[in-house]
C-alpha cells in the first residue's frame, strides 16, 4: 500500500477551503479504490493526501487530482506537485502460543 502526498500551488485565496471539502468528497464518494483521502487547505495550496495499493509513483493520484482542481476550481493556473510517495508496512499478525 502507497501513502501519496500532492500538493496544489496557485489555488486562490477565496476557494481553497472549500475547494478542500468538494475534493475530499469527491474522492471518498466517487473514487473509492484511493482510500483516507484528506484534502486539506493551508491557506497557500491544498494538499491531498491518499492511500491506494498500485501508485508507486504518485502519477495515477495526480490525474485524479487534476480532474477535480479543473472542476472545482475554475479558472485555474496552477500546478500540482508530487510531495511524496511512501511505502506503508502493514503489520504482521503474530500468533499467540498456547
Amino acid at each position: 500500500m502507497y501513502r501519496v502526498v500532492l500538493a496544489c500551488h496557485g489555488v486562490p485565496e477565496s476557494s481553497g477551503a472549500e475547494a478542500a471539502i468538494d475534493i475530499t468528497k469527491e474522492f471518498t464518494d466517487h473514487r473509492p479504490w484511493h482510500v483516507n483521502v484528506i484534502c486539506s487547505w493551508d491557506g497557500q495550496r491544498l494538499v491531498l493526501q491518499a492511500d491506494n495499493d498500485f501508485d508507486s509513483n504518485g502519477l495515477a493520484l495526480l490525474d485524479e487530482f487534476s480532474d477535480c482542481i479543473a472542476a472545482y476550481l475554475v479558472p485555474f493556473d496552477g500546478r500540482i506537485t508530487v510531495e511524496s510517495v511512501g511505502l506503508l508496512v502493514e503489520p504482521r499478525l503474530h500468533k499467540l502460543s498456547p
